[in-house]
């Protein structure tokens, strides 16, 4: 059964373009690249499907030479199905295998522009960087993720709650019975995560321990994978650093913490191959001063989220050895210490946030600390809001618990802010008596209504 994805509307609007350049899906391992094209193939009169990684026979026709027109017809005539253009939509899958593969694609947007062409792989980050004019202009990258908290709801059919839940608004919070039960859906989906496997066999099973075991299996993948990164890294440094990175999650991550008396600028390389694998996401502190964010950013102070909260408990059980406790804890604390003890509920938002930008860019995170020495000031994030930073703040509480945000605000001069929680929606503002009485207005979002957050 196909569970509706975000990138659905997405390769739909491609499709359906009169000028189209070939589409090179990126993403992690397992997140569901192969499946939406597949879907996508149902649309069309013919549909090729070439894996490199497991058809390695194909290989030579993109190493002899370049020339698509000679190409696609040999391709068909091996694969038996006609590739006509407008009529067939070809999926080159696993296509790091053949890096003649990946500079030919440049080639159907010059030569066979009629051409539905759809190119996905994993580990490509790698190979792009020995092809830095593989195709600018002429390939169009789209960025694929894990299932997002509104993916995991139409999986298990909650079609209806969820447009009960786009109806409300800060001014007009959620009735009681339907804000508790996004509640235990999102504790649920914090556990199964959002990687297409675990899903499904949720939806089938209901069984946390079956979801784990796939889990553990996608993270075996991404280790057996390690050795394919670079030669010079360390398979067992690279393991060390993403358990370590789990341990991490949302704070600054300190590279001596990695365990094996690695020196810093090795931990550094494996922690930069792990973010290339889209399997580590960085969360980069900038000064905030303007738009763009990036333009303040210091690539050097940044905190660190694992790609699936699913994943990551996972690993921290890898890692830890027992997360018995802390899974107790995410099924039953209650709404504040789910949100203010640990790093799950900071993680999960981070995520979201990320996963419902489009897909058409690949876009970042930010957060915003003082930089000072022993100051603890910080922002879990700040987001572009049209032409205004809108500082977004992970935490159930109430409004004197909020002191770094209203410092923020005070210094930038802003005045509006999201504060995301596990609390209903709602608003309020905070008469800062120490600008002039100056008005802070802050939305509250639940942790499940990210989606809704805007500026995305």
């Amino acid at each position: 059964m196909y569970y509706e994805r975000i990138i659905d509307q997405y390769l739909n609007e491609w499709a359906a373009r009169p000028n189209h350049k070939p589409v090179l899906l990126r993403g992690a391992r397992q997140v569901g690249k192969s499946t939406a094209v597949r879907h996508l193939g149902e649309q069309f009169k013919y549909f090729v499907e070439i894996n490199l990684e497991k058809q390695p026979e194909y290989k030579p026709l993109f190493q002899q030479n370049l020339d698509v027109k000679n190409i696609v017809p040999q391709m068909a005539a091996m694969y038996g199905t006609p590739i006509l253009p407008k009529e067939t939509l070809l999926f080159i899958d696993e296509i790091q295998d053949c890096k003649e593969a990946i500079m030919a694609l440049r080639y159907f947007k010059e030569d066979m522009p009629e051409l539905h062409v759809v190119a996905a792989g994993s580990l490509l980050e790698f190979v792009l960087d020995d092809i830095p004019t593989f195709g600018v202009g002429r390939i169009h990258s789209m960025f694929m993720y894990p299932m997002t908290f509104d993916e995991f709801l139409l999986a298990c059919g909650e079609r209806l709650l969820m447009e009960a839940r786009n109806q409300a608004l800060p001014s007009t919070p959620l009735p009681t019975p339907l804000h508790d039960k996004l509640i235990r859906l999102l504790r649920t989906f914090i556990l199964v995560g959002g990687m297409p496997e675990s899903v499904a066999k949720w939806v089938e099973t209901h069984d946390y321990l079956q979801c784990q075991e796939i889990q553990d299996d996608i993270v075996s993948g991404y280790e057996a994978d390690f050795p394919k990164y670079k030669k010079k890294v360390d398979p067992q440094l690279l393991r060390m650093t993403m358990r370590s990175a789990a341990q991490q999650a949302t704070k600054k991550f300190m590279y001596s913490h990695v365990p094996g008396e690695y020196k810093t600028l090795e931990v550094k390389k494996a922690l930069d191959l792990l973010i290339k694998a889209n399997i580590i996401i960085p969360v980069t502190h900038t000064n905030s001063s303007g738009l763009p964010l990036g333009d303040g950013k210091d690539d050097g102070v940044r905190k660190l989220l694992v790609l699936d909260t699913g994943l990551m408990l996972r690993l921290l059980n890898m890692a830890m050895g027992n997360v018995t406790e802390l899974t107790t804890h995410i099924l039953t604390a209650t709404a504040a210490d789910l949100v203010n003890k640990g790093p799950m509920a900071e993680m999960l938002a981070g995520l979201e946030l990320l996963h419902y930008c489009t897909p058409n860019l690949q876009h970042e995170l930010f957060y915003w600390q003082r930089q000072a020495k022993n100051a603890t000031a910080e922002v879990d994030y700040v987001l572009p809001n049209e032409t205004h930073i809108l500082p977004f703040e992970v935490k159930a509480g109430i409004q004197g618990g909020m002191k770094s945000l209203w410092d923020y605000m005070r210094e930038r001069k802003l005045s509006q802010a999201i504060r995301c929680s596990l609390e209903n929606f709602g608003e309020f503002d905070y008469i800062d008596d120490k600008a002039n009485n100056a008005v802070r207005h802050v939305s509250i979002f639940p942790l499940y209504a990210i989606r809704m957050v805007g500026g995305q």
